[in-house]
């Protein structure tokens, strides 16, 4: 045989293991794609099931204390959805509370506009302009209804 003919054989093997293994690869995410759109809510509540079932039915697990590891799961379970629930409360709270303040700041902005906007004009009209009348002119923020948590008292006293 030639070399030329010897290194054609090689490409051509080179190009087929090549389409093979990105086969391989497409069938790969193919079937991780499968398998994760396979995993619905009811099919994993089926196998927790199952796999609670087969742990409670093992010999060796009962002579351990199986009884005692399900207790310690189910309370494990209970504490964790607690935490979750008192979590989803305090975000609940915290963003009602940011609510009431941005409306009431939106409330005392539009009253205070209106006088603000009145002495700018008279102002304007006696000559007096600049940033004097800018600070006079901006609205004092509404005062805080609750006590601010620590993170926030530390950038307001950094900040002045």
């Amino acid at each position: 045989m030639r070399f030329e003919h010897l290194r054609q054989r090689v490409e051509r093997a080179e190009s087929r293991v090549q389409r093979h293994v990105d086969r391989a690869m497409e069938r790969r995410s193919a079937l991780r794609e499968a398998w994760t759109l396979g995993w619905t809510p009811p099919r994993i509540v089926i196998a927790g099931l199952v796999a609670g079932f087969l742990t409670g039915r093992a010999e060796p697990m009962a002579r351990v204390g199986g009884v005692r590891w399900l207790q310690l799961l189910g309370s494990a379970s209970t504490m964790f959805a607690s935490i979750r629930a008192a979590a989803a409360s305090a975000t609940a709270d915290e963003a009602a509370e940011t609510a009431a303040y941005g409306a009431a700041m939106a409330e005392a902005a539009a009253s205070e506009a209106a006088p603000a906007q009145a002495a700018g004009v008279a102002a304007a009209a006696a000559g007096t302009s600049g940033p004097a009348n800018a600070a006079a002119a901006a609205p004092e923020p509404a005062p805080r209804t609750r006590a601010p948590a620590p993170a926030e008292a530390a950038t307001e006293i950094s900040e002045r």
